[in-house]
Formats: C-alpha cells, sequence, structure tokens
C-alpha cells in the first residue's frame, strides 16, 4: 500500500474507533442536530451479534480468548455509492446506522462539517470525562514509602 493510502485508513479507523466507543447519549444528541440526513440504501440492516474478545497477559503474553461482547453492525451505501459501516459495543440499531452514516459522510465532501459538528465535540467531551476520572482516581493514591533504620 502507498503512504496516502495508509494515511487515509489510519484516519478512517481512527474516527470508527472513536464512533464505536462513544457513548450513545452523547453520539446521537450531536448526530440529531445535523439538519438533514442523506439518503441511503442497506447493504446490510443493523443487526446484533457476539464477539470474542481476546487478551494478552502483560499485552505480550499467549493470546486467550477472555469473554464474548454484544456488537451490533450494518453497512449502508449513500446515493453517490459510498459506502459506510457502523460496529459499535451494545444493542443500539440507531447507533450503528448513525455510525455508518457519519462514515459513509466523512468520505465525502461533507466530511469536514461532520468532524467539526460531530466528531471534534465528541472527543472533547470523551477525553473531559476520562480526564476527570483520572483525577478522581488520582486523589484516591496512597503513596508508601520505606524508612531504613541502622545505616551504617
Amino acid at each position: 500500500m502507498t503512504d496516502q493510502t495508509n494515511i487515509a485508513v489510519a484516519k478512517r479507523q481512527e474516527w470508527m474507533g472513536l464512533l464505536a466507543r462513544a457513548p450513545e447519549g452523547a453520539l446521537m444528541a450531536l448526530w440529531d442536530e445535523i439538519d438533514t440526513s442523506p439518503g441511503y440504501d442497506w447493504l446490510r440492516r443493523p443487526e446484533v451479534g457476539g464477539v470474542m474478545v481476546r487478551g494478552r497477559i502483560g499485552g505480550s503474553g499467549a493470546p486467550f480468548n477472555l469473554g464474548e461482547m454484544t456488537v451490533t453492525r450494518c453497512s449502508l451505501v449513500l446515493g453517490d455509492g459510498t459506502v459506510g459501516h457502523g460496529h459499535v459495543q451494545g444493542r443500539s440499531k440507531r447507533k450503528a446506522e448513525a455510525a455508518a452514516l457519519i462514515d459513509a459522510l466523512m468520505q465525502t465532501k461533507a466530511a469536514g462539517a461532520i468532524r467539526e459538528r460531530v466528531l471534534d465535540p465528541l472527543a472533547q467531551q470523551m477525553q473531559a470525562t476520562k480526564t476527570a476520572r483520572a483525577a478522581k482516581a488520582a486523589a484516591t493514591k496512597v503513596e508508601f514509602f520505606t524508612l531504613v533504620r541502622g545505616e551504617d
């Protein structure tokens, strides 16, 4: 793959990951503010299923099956032929549809407006939540130290 293709893939992974991790309420509040939703046809209607989550001990050990997670996925095509996919944790068909529409629109001329009105505010909200959670956890941090007796 060329460098341009790698960059495009990385950017798409970034926004799709953001949409997948986003709280449903925050995403839908921002999406509902968009004036118009483009016309589209379903390639795959939203469907709920499960995926096996795998893990590694210490991040580098042998992989093991951690457990199952519920996901909802769908695919759609805009009138101009642009295909969008949505994969979200949980059972929200509405969130999966919004994620697929946003994915498709991010591949069109509307990408700048969608990033400005949905993705950037969503990323900021999620970062603020993460920062607040980290500050709350840091407030409970306990420092341990050892006193050395009888130094020579």
